[in-house]
Formats: C-alpha cells, structure tokens, sequence
C-alpha cells in the first residue's frame, strides 16, 4: 500500500507540474501563430482568444499524452538516481509490479485523452472554422478596420477608409486599389455609402477620381466622377463543409469507407491508443546511467514521443492515399509497439541478456 500511494503522489506532482509547462508553452506558440492569421486576414481581431483557446483545446490530447510521457519516465528515472528503486527491488519488488500503480494513477488521464481525440478534438476544429468562415464571409467593406489597409476576400482589392461617421453603412475617404487580369484601377473618393440593389451590396462612391492603367497597352485614363458604384459582396467562395474532415463526428468517420475518413478515424483512435503504449514504454526505457546525464532518459522519451508521432502522421498519409488499410496500420504501429514494450519490459523484469541466452543455449 506504501509502495503504491507513494509512486502516485510523485506521479501526481510531476504530471502537474509537466501539464502546467507544456500548457504554456503551446499557448504561446499558438497565441503568436493565431496573430499571424490575424494578420492576415484569415481571423477576426475580436475572434483571436476564441481561436487560440479552442486551438489549444484541441491539442489537448497531444499534451496530455506528452505529459504523461514524460512524467512517468522522469519519475522513475529519478527514483533509480536516488536508489529508491533499489529500496522496493530490495523488498521483494519487480519491475512489473509498478505497472500496476502506474496503470491505476493513468487510466483517468488515458479516459480523458481519448474523450478529447474522439469528441472534443472535431467540436473545436468545427468552431475554428465556422469562426473563419463567418469572417470571410463578410462584405469586403465590413472587413476593412479604420485607418488600415485590407485585402479583399478574393485577393483582387486593397481598401482603406476613415471611418469616422456614425453611420456603420457611410464612410470617408475611401482609397480602392483593384487588379484585374489586364488593368489596374485606383480609385479615392470623399465618402463612400453602402446600399443593397436587386439583391447585390453596392459601395456608392461620391466625389472622387479613378485612374486606370490597361497592362497590355501604354498611357494612363483618369476620370473624375460625382457618383460611382462598385459591387463589394463578393465573399467567400470557400465551403465550410466542404473537405472539412477534422470538423466531421467521429461515428461518421467510422461509418463513412472511405481512405480519407478512414485516415482521419485512424489518427483520432491513435492518439487515444499512444497514452497506452507511451506508460509501457515509460516504465520499460526509465533508466539511469550514473556516467551519463541527468536529462539523458528525458531527451531519449522526446524522441521517441516524435518519432511515434512522426509515424502516426506518416500512416495517416498513407490510409489516405489508400496504400494502407486501417486495421493492419493500426496493429502494426500501435499493437507492435505495445508488443515491444511488454517484451523489453519483461526482459529488464527477469534480467534477459544477449549473453544469457546465448549461455543457456550452449548448455542446452
């Protein structure tokens, strides 16, 4: 009873310690890769906290698989360098029996894991992208932030305005710099309106000058106008649900045949299946060497956490391409590396060596 309640306290502290890190560290990654689609207009300003949050979310599962990972190597690993492991080996304790405690302390973790790569993981994608959309899908005007320049949705104009009526339809000083196929147009105005014709949003410009350039041909034609409208809702064309097959339920990947589903499917059921194998894994590699460093067994679970992931992606590549099919990649990667790390795990347990073996073959 000792033996357990003392290994989950130490397990307990590390993972929470471990979370908190991870957790921040994505959070800043993600805060400034969030700003740069800011940025760039793929995200509303307002809507930034919002996707950062549902992004983090939805790595969650990711870095709770981590931090398990590390957790259960860094604390057997320091258990060994201060001979605490000595002490329960001594007492009649195998290397298997930790499996049980480490089994009893992860199995939440491993539950919420897989909730989150299951349910949560296709909610937050599916409120990602309906936050995107809503934003493309606005009028070019409605997109543009006083006193900045802005893209249009379809990539073919830059506006800026001054917006300071209080009017959310009007606006002054307008500046529209457009390029088509074989001219470019820049045209300013004093005030712009906005109104709705035969179904269509028009910008009514007032008081302004165009100056447009043909490319294929040579000189310059500048018109003055009083009145002078320009069809803006152009949107969006993209389809939310369209290939959006991060966004679909995980009962409707698992009915749906098809290689790309199946892909998704196979990615979702991995990561919950890799919080299994990265325990096993955790307790069969956690080992000092007293002439090597401290961080040595920490480094060796970071690339062996890359490499499973690595191979994950890589497998999810080729289910979707149909060179593999869903069943033997799942058995081949995650079922061989559960097998691998029983058999390493019962070899260090029972003191199996090349040299043993090679010794009782000969005597046999």
């Amino acid at each position: 009873m000792l033996f357990d309640s003392s290994i989950r306290k130490e397990l307990a502290r590390s993972f929470g310690a471990t979370l908190v890190v991870l957790i921040t560290v994505v959070m800043t990654m993600m805060l400034i890769r969030v700003l740069g689609q800011a940025s760039r207009g793929s995200v509303a300003p307002s809507d930034v906290m919002l996707v950062m949050g549902f992004t983090v979310l939805g790595q969650l599962s990711t870095i709770l698989s981590l931090s398990l990972f590390v957790t259960v190597v860094g604390t057997l690993s320091r258990m060994y360098r201060d001979s605490e492991m000595v002490i329960w080996f001594s007492a009649g304790r195998g290397l298997l029996s930790l499996l049980a405690p480490l089994l009893r302390f992860s199995w939440p973790i491993m539950l919420a894991i897989a909730a989150l790569s299951l349910v949560v993981w296709p909610w937050a994608n599916r409120q990602i992208q309906e936050l995107k959309t809503q934003y493309e899908q606005r009028s070019d005007v409605d997109r543009v932030a006083p006193g900045q320049f802005q893209e249009s949705s379809n990539g073919s104009r830059v506006f800026f305005i001054d917006k300071d009526t209080p009017d959310a339809n009007a606006a002054s000083n307008v500046f529209i710099a457009t390029n088509e196929a074989h001219r470019e147009t820049i045209t300013s105005a004093q005030s712009a309106r906005i109104e709705i014709r035969n179904g269509e949003r028009l910008a009514l410009l007032h008081n302004g000058q165009r100056l447009e350039t043909m490319l294929d041909k040579p000189g310059l034609r500048i018109s003055e106008f009083t009145e002078y409208g320009t069809l803006i809702d152009s949107g969006s064309q993209s389809d939310p649900e369209a290939g959006a097959i991060k966004t679909r339920d995980t009962w409707d990947l698992a009915r749906d045949p098809s290689p790309r589903h199946q892909a998704e499917l196979g990615w979702r059921l991995g990561l919950a299946f890799a919080a299994l194998n990265f325990v096993v894994l955790g307790l069969a590699v956690a080992i000092v060497n007293p002439r090597a460093g401290r961080s040595t067994s920490l480094a060796f679970a970071l690339f062996a956490f890359m490499v499973y992931y690595n191979l994950m992606t890589v497998g999810q590549a080729w289910i979707g391409a149909g060179r593999f099919g869903l069943v033997p990649f799942m058995l081949a990667l995650h079922g061989g590396t559960l097998l691998a790390g029983l058999l390493l795990l019962a070899a260090r347990h029972n003191r199996w060596s090349l040299r043993t073996l090679l010794s009782r073959g000969a005597r046999a």
